[in-house]
């Protein structure tokens, strides 16, 4: 009734509704605090639990922890029997974050983190960087932000899923529902590749050995996603060292 009324052909009214809805989605998410609100200041156990079984296969211990797109800092809770220190930095502060940190709220688009060169032993990226429009500029930021010979850890969804990637055209984590508050996909070899542009040593990729079966709500098997973590893993870790250690 309304369509006859207004006399708008059906197909331009798709047209301006879906125009509409892009609208929508630009304004909600167009600067990076709403679209960190978006992931909650949360990642999953097995991302955080991948984190410290790195640390604890290259941090002797002890030093500084920068958390970059720290969220809550619930990777502190996985991590803090490895540390001295413990620094967050995000665009929003999330209720929830320790209390006894010390916490930067930072435009991590625009601004760099107002700490010296070299401050951290380890300086690390929580499923943050897919969040950001220029990757090397961020890595390049958390290079500053490390020690002489100290680590930096990135972590990110993983999108070698050949099923989804066939069956939907486009990457795990990066489906309309994920967008844009997910604008950069990487796959391992791009973090490789900008690893080396940074000047980074002993690069080494970890996952996450869990992963959601796609088109479904249901998780391989730990022990299958072990067996082929490359394939099976949601989520991918890049941790090297700094020169000059």
């Amino acid at each position: 009734m309304w369509l006859l009324a207004t006399r708008v052909p059906t197909a331009h009214l798709y047209q301006l509704i879906t125009r509409g809805r892009t609208l929508l989605a630009s304004v909600k998410y167009d600067d990076l605090e709403t679209r960190a609100r978006h992931s909650l200041g949360a990642s999953n156990i097995a991302i955080y639990s991948m984190v410290a079984e790195a640390l604890e296969r290259h941090h002797a211990g002890g030093g500084l922890l920068i958390d970059v797109g720290c969220g809550r800092g619930n990777l502190w809770s996985f991590v803090r029997s490895r540390f001295d220190r413990h620094i967050g930095v995000d665009a929003i502060a999330f209720e929830g974050f320790p209390p006894d940190a010390e916490f930067h709220r930072v435009d991590l688009e625009t601004g760099s983190v107002p700490l010296p060169d070299g401050s951290g032993d380890v300086v690390a990226a929580v499923e943050t960087i897919e969040h950001l429009e220029n990757p090397r500029a961020f890595m390049r930021e958390l290079v500053r932000l490390a020690m002489p010979g100290g680590l930096v850890i990135v972590t990110t969804p993983n999108l070698l899923s050949v099923l989804t990637l066939v069956l939907k055209h486009r990457f795990a984590a990066f489906q309309d529902v994920d967008y844009p508050a997910h604008r950069t996909a990487l796959l391992e070899v791009d973090l490789r590749r900008i690893a080396a542009e940074c000047r980074l040593t002993d690069v080494e990729i970890a996952y996450s050995h869990e992963g959601r079966i796609a088109l479904t709500s249901c998780r391989y098997p730990r022990s299958l996603s072990r067996l082929f973590p490359r394939a099976l893993s949601d989520n991918l870790l890049l941790i090297g060292r700094t020169a000059g250690g």
